[in-house]
């Protein structure tokens, strides 16, 4: 038996007997308001922890090689200076437009700070090949929906997120793979609880709230997510994909997730959203795996009503992550 999970006995409710599966790490002991500030706190430590590491300012130089105002250079701070930082030089079409940049080719957060000197460019929803920032804002949608299921059901039932599968953007909707308590395993979720979940979405979306990313050792993801096995198991495959067992987190108000990114830079890019969907997967041992599904327009992308409806629909048919195309397969709940 591993130490971060052990089957324990309880009284459920009712007076009835009932098993459940809970982490043997202190946040288990914690409640859901405690466990949340307990994550943010080791978060905020770890990240004033690396702007420790830059004592003084150094400077980098960042080369502009956009369509417009290209060979631009701006005189930047490392470690502190953002994309977002550069597009504020350029004019607010940038700002308000990019949604991720290009750092000598690679796709990256406009809130992420710039390591070293280089070129950038940036993306919006507009330009001929927009797949980088299409599968940035699908993470970012599944991520936001993930954070709503998490929460929804309160104090009452425990929720285990499981992953976000990437789902290419054809597929005609993002996902949140999770597991919800025992007792909610005949639960078949009406459209009064989708409406529920969208409408704690959109509560998300009015706030507006900036995507951070932090890069960190493994050993401060895991205590972070030690309450939760499978996202602990998320962590080791990504730590044993690189030497240094880094592992990227992204944060939203003050909601922490395992995600590679890039995400899209604010809450409020979303303009159409809607919890669709909810399918049973295959069993795992002991729990049975939801996906949960949505779909969601960008304020760059807005749809009328019914062309919104015909995406809606198809949203709702189950997705997987090397789908082409819909499928017709598996009616949701």
């Amino acid at each position: 038996m591993g130490v971060w999970g052990l089957w324990l006995r309880r009284a459920a409710r009712g007076g009835g007997a009932g098993w459940r599966l809970i982490a043997t790490s202190p946040a288990s002991q914690l409640s859901p308001t405690e466990l949340i500030e307990m994550q943010n706190d080791v978060f905020n430590k770890e990240k004033n922890r690396q702007l420790s590491l830059t004592p003084r300012t150094e400077k980098i130089e960042v080369k502009h090689v956009g369509k417009t105002d290209p060979g631009t250079v701006f005189v930047m701070n490392k470690n502190i200076s953002t994309p977002y930082s550069c597009a504020m030089h350029l004019s607010e079409w940038y700002c308000r437009k990019s949604i991720l940049a290009l750092v000598d080719g690679q796709p990256w957060d406009m809130y992420k700070p710039l390591t070293k000197s280089c070129e950038i460019a940036f993306l919006t929803f507009k330009d001929h090949d927009p797949e980088e920032v299409n599968k940035a804002y699908w993470r970012s949608c599944a991520m936001m929906m993930g954070c709503a299921i998490e929460r929804a059901f309160k104090d009452d039932y425990v929720v285990s997120l499981v992953r976000a599968p990437e789902v290419p953007v054809i597929a005609g909707a993002f996902c949140y793979d999770i597991v919800l308590d025992k007792r909610l395993d005949e639960w078949m979720p009406t459209k009064e609880n989708l409406r529920s979940f969208t409408k704690d979405v959109r509560a998300l979306i009015y706030k507006d709230l900036p995507f951070e990313t932090l890069e960190v050792d493994a050993k401060v993801a895991l205590e972070i997510f030690q309450h939760n096995r499978y996202k602990v198991d998320l962590i080791e495959e990504k730590a044993s994909q690189n030497p240094e067992r880094i592992v990227k987190l992204h944060r939203f108000g003050d909601f922490i997730d395992v995600t590679e990114g890039p995400l899209i830079p604010r809450t409020s890019i979303c303009f159409q959203y809607e919890v669709s969907a909810v399918h049973n997967l295959q069993a795992a041992p002991s729990s049975l795996v939801r996906r949960f599904q949505g779909l969601s327009l960008p304020v760059h992308l807005r749809a009328h009503f019914t062309i919104w409806n015909k995406l809606l629909e198809r949203s709702r048919k189950l997705v997987t992550e090397d789908q082409t195309k819909p499928t017709d397969e598996s009616a949701p709940t």
